[in-house]
């Protein structure tokens, strides 16, 4: 079947060139061969549409009769998602974590496979509109969905020292996180704190050292970013709905970009694998124990080739587990 106009490469990340800000996908054919192999009558999820390069890619693949179905919170990306014609694609304006609300709402009990690419697209960044970079100036927002939530600069105007500085500790892991709170609620006293160079010229001050290659503010934007939209409750409740949602042999497939990310996702899968047992001096057959939900398929990190390419793909890690029978309903069998 035909696919969109955007170009597919070869290699591993897939460029969007039709968009004044270009994304380059990161572990691009790995994450569509974690999915194989596809059902002719599949239903995917895409828990991050982004740019597209998953979607378009496993489209390119998809038999006729089998569907994608995407989420993203990004307004810019879901007007890059309506480009695409396909009748096997849907987009949805909305977190991942409402995935099973969204698909039980469209008829759609079961999937074969779930995509969730984490963290922040390259365009994100790089449009210095949207809030998320210290290193251009503009307006203080941080929002992945600019139609709702609360911006960055207005929690950071409202919010109390305690709560800020168990942000930046929390969700950065910043060892200056009291010294960043106190200097930024200290200067709210005299004006709101509105623009990204304000509060990475505030977060360089209170800063005593850092990194070598690593900017000063590089952790508080993370932490505040993860905040506002809030990346990990949104992730733990999107892996137990893809859990859920997922049939027998279906994958999930998940991309994290640093540690907070990937722990969630390691634990979360270990949890589906590594069952609490009873007793071993109770009389129980062993067939009646608890049964591994769950199989881990593999841990992948991007080639040094990709890296080269794209630096931004260097931290990442995809994380592949594979959806075994419930000995409960297997004889129920797939509902659709």
């Amino acid at each position: 079947m035909t696919t969109p106009s955007t170009t597919i490469q070869t290699g591993s990340s897939s460029s969007t060139e039709n968009s004044e800000f270009a994304h380059s996908t990161v572990l691009l054919n790995e994450a569509i061969a974690a999915l194989q192999p596809l059902k002719s009558d599949g239903i995917y999820i895409d828990g991050t549409f982004g740019r597209g390069g998953h979607s378009r890619l496993l489209l390119s693949q998809l038999a006729p009769g089998a569907r994608l179905i995407a989420f993203d919170k990004d307004l810019q990306a879901i007007a890059n998602a309506n480009q695409i014609t396909d009748p096997r694609f849907s987009i949805v304006h909305n977190s991942f974590a409402t995935m099973q609300e969204e698909l039980n709402a469209r008829g759609v009990h079961k999937v074969d496979g779930v995509l969730l690419d984490l963290g922040i697209s390259s365009p994100q960044v790089d449009d210095a509109t949207r809030g998320f970079s210290f290193r251009a100036d503009g307006p203080l927002d941080m929002r992945m969905d600019t139609t709702r939530g609360m911006s960055a600069a207005t929690w950071l105007d409202t919010a109390t020292e305690k709560n800020i500085e168990e942000v930046i500790r929390n969700y950065g892991e910043e060892r200056f996180a009291f010294q960043i709170a106190k200097a930024i609620t200290a200067r709210r006293q005299l004006a709101p704190i509105s623009s990204t160079r304000e509060l990475a010229e505030l977060v360089a001050g209170a800063v005593k050292t850092r990194e070598k290659g690593k900017d000063p503010a590089t952790r508080t934007f993370q932490a505040i970013r993860i905040f506002i939209n809030k990346e990990l409750e949104d992730l733990e409740s999107g892996l137990t709905q893809a859990f859920e949602l997922l049939a027998t042999d279906g994958k999930l497939v998940a991309i994290s970009f640093h540690s907070l990310e990937d722990r969630i996702v390691k634990q979360f899968m270990a949890s589906k694998v590594l069952l609490k047992q009873p007793d071993r001096r109770l009389p129980i057959r062993s067939e009646n124990l608890p049964q591994p939900q769950m199989k881990l398929l593999g841990r992948v990190k991007p080639s040094d080739d990709e890296v080269a390419a794209n630096p931004r793909a260097r931290s990442a890690i995809m994380r592949v587990a594979l959806r075994l029978a419930d000995p409960a309903s297997e004889s129920a069998g797939k509902a659709r």
